[in-house]
């Protein structure tokens, strides 16, 4: 493939999407496959994936494309980054590779301004600010080594625990205790626990019950509170990132990402949203309307020097042509 071509990849824990697209902002070419987060597979097995879906949208991929942007999850030190940037640089897929965090194509997809907080949501939670100046906010992002809670796998956990206790006398009484396993098509907590336990139901698929722990969270105490501490979690995150920024009196976005975030129920985004005032006034959650693979094409456009009208063409077709592809926990 010739011309000014440029490659962006939002390759996540459960899909990856990859998009050729021209420096007119004209789509070229959209594909989606499996997860491609190098912390699970390792970095050869991730862009191993990526080539794939290369070769499956140009034809091959050595000189596929001029710039690359690759936003993967998993990927949350600089030297991860830069040992991304030089196994994807060695396979010659483009002129030039930069290799990020995916979640900061959840902050370039829910903004024109360039800057903000984005909090993605997934089978992990993340974050990362970016002020007016280029300064920016990280976190490490790896679980409990590093005190984070609030992904679609925590609040499964958390409703397994829940319906575990109100069915052993540990716990107050949920309704979850009988629609978490009825999820599953099973009729006790005690069942699917030694379902997972025996590996008849994989332990990956606890990330199923966090729409349900929302579903019920007007209805039910312990699902409510599940949710609220999803929602602290969301603001705890947001408000590090404001304050490191300094920014807590500047009008700042912060952009809700994440299959669990997407799919939010009012009280999730209303006591996100109380959350944030206290921070300061000016500072509200929205959730993105296009998925991060518009935000990493967007960057790499801009790479090439596209301008704003390029930009808001390819914002237009690719949120188009990426809706056919439905949404996805991260």
């Amino acid at each position: 493939m010739s011309g000014s071509v440029a490659l962006a990849v939002d390759g996540g824990n459960s899909k990856t999407d990859l998009a050729l697209v021209a420096l007119d902002g004209e789509v070229l070419a959209l594909r989606r496959g499996p997860a491609s987060s190098p912390h699970h597979l390792g970095l050869e097995q991730s862009l191993d994936v990526i080539e794939g879906l290369l070769v499956d949208a140009a034809g091959s991929s050595r000189g596929a494309a001029d710039v690359a942007d690759l936003f993967l999850a998993g990927v949350d030190f600089p030297v991860e980054e830069q040992e991304a940037e030089d196994a994807a640089e060695a396979r010659g897929w483009a002129g030039r590779v930069t290799v990020r965090n995916d979640t900061f194509a959840v902050l370039r997809a829910g903004t024109e301004r360039g800057w903000g907080v984005a909090v993605t949501c997934g089978a992990g939670i993340n974050c990362v600010g970016l002020a007016p100046d280029g300064r920016t906010a990280r976190f490490p992002a790896l679980g409990e080594l590093t005190g984070d809670w609030g992904g679609g796998r925590d609040v499964g956990f958390a409703a397994l625990a829940a319906a575990a206790r109100s069915e052993d006398g540990r716990g107050p009484k949920t309704s979850l205790e009988r629609i978490v396993p009825a999820h599953f098509g099973l009729g006790t907590p005690l069942e699917l626990a030694e379902s997972i336990h025996r590996r008849r139901v994989p332990i990956g698929r606890v990330v199923e019950l966090a729409p349900v722990v929302l579903a019920e969270a007007d209805n039910d105490p312990v699902a409510g509170q599940i949710v609220d501490r999803l929602a602290a979690e969301v603001v705890a995150l947001a408000r590090a990132a404001v304050e490191r920024l300094e920014m807590t009196r500047e009008p700042v976005e912060v952009l809700l990402g994440g299959g669990v975030l997407q799919a939010g129920d009012g009280r999730l985004l209303a006591a996100i949203e109380e959350g944030l005032r206290a921070i300061g006034p000016s500072i509200a959650p929205r959730r993105t309307s296009s998925l991060p693979i518009v935000g990493a094409a967007l960057s790499a456009i801009e790479g090439l020097g596209a301008g704003p009208d390029a930009q808001a063409r390819l914002r237009r077709e690719l949120d188009s042509e990426a809706a056919k592809l439905g949404a996805s926990d991260e």
